[in-house]
């Protein structure tokens, strides 16, 4: 069978995709609560709150974002928030290509809307079940609606009740989404020549953050860990 046919959608592969998510929520519901308090402490009307978290759902940009934001709203804010937040979701541009091969066979009008709830996280799930041989692109799409819908909903503690969490590093909660980063990495280095790009990637951001702090390591690590995988990966 060709790739182009190979490609299928179902309900189970739907439901295995959010089950697979199931060990990062707790640092999700978090990090989501603590969004809930910066945009509560920043004079966002809960409202307000709701739709930025649920249409823009871009985990750390929403933070970045939050930042520039003051009020009155001026159209500099608007621009300067559009680009803080475009730099930093550009790595999206790299990781969605790289799903081209099980996507690629998948009809535009499913795609595209599809696209929109992919994340850094229902990535490396889906990378590492397509390894494995999985097929049911389901597993992408149940992920990203399942952490849709969790961090959708997570803030609303946080709007109301934010003190309790505004401070994860004191529950150790920081520590959870990088640790599941690095567990999932694991099966998907496939050669000593791969770990070449990777480190490059890694070494760039984290000397991007120590020169300049922010957000723009995530930029120029995925940047530099592609260029350097085009020309040196097996």
């Amino acid at each position: 069978m060709s790739e182009r046919t190979s490609a299928t959608l179902t309900y189970a592969g739907c439901i295995k995709g959010a089950r697979l998510c199931l060990p990062l929520m707790p640092g999700t519901i978090a990090f989501g609560a603590v969004f809930g308090t910066v945009t509560a402490q920043k004079g966002l009307t809960f409202l307000e709150t709701l739709l930025i978290n649920s249409f823009v759902f871009a985990g750390a940009s929403q933070f970045v974002a939050m930042e520039v934001y003051s009020a009155p709203i001026t159209w500099g804010v608007v621009l300067a928030m559009t680009g803080v937040v475009a730099a930093v979701n550009m790595r999206m541009l790299l990781i969605g290509a790289s799903l081209r091969p099980w996507l690629g066979s998948v009809p535009g009008k499913q795609t595209y809307p599809a696209l929109f709830f992919l994340t850094d996280i229902n990535w490396l799930l889906a990378l590492r079940e397509y390894d494995k041989g999985e097929r049911d692109w389901g597993v992408f799409l149940g992920s990203g609606l399942f952490i849709w819908c969790v961090w959708s909903l997570a803030v609303m503690p946080g709007y109301f009740f934010g003190s309790l969490v505004s401070d994860p590093k004191a529950w150790g909660l920081d520590v959870v989404m990088p640790a599941f980063f690095i567990a999932l990495l694991v099966p998907l280095w496939k050669g000593r020549r791969q770990t070449l790009s990777w480190t490059i990637a890694g070494g760039i951001a984290v000397l991007t953050w120590y020169e300049f702090g922010g957000y723009w390591g995530i930029l120029t690590g995925a940047v530099s860990g592609a260029l350097a995988g085009a020309f040196f990966d097996d």
